[in-house]
């Protein structure tokens, strides 16, 4: 059985969004391993609470991640 985990930070995603996942990760699976993988498919998208990760040895939050987007845009 295909199977993929999410983590992503609470909050952050809209049901849209997550469903979005879900769809389009089983339609990859489908495609590697053909369309029978698709009823066996598990896709979970698993929210974390705020500063509940880390990096590098450092608490990791959502405004840590806000401020790294911000400065690849720049």
């Amino acid at each position: 059985m295909p199977f993929a985990t999410f983590k992503v930070p609470a909050g952050t995603l809209t049901s849209e969004q997550k469903e979005k996942i879900i769809t389009r990760t089983t339609d990859l699976y489908a495609e590697i391993y053909g369309d029978f993988a698709r009823p066996n498919t598990l896709v979970l998208v698993e929210e974390v609470t705020d500063g509940g990760w880390g990096i590098g040895g450092r608490v990791l939050t959502l405004a840590a991640i806000e401020a790294m987007a911000r400065s690849a845009e720049s």
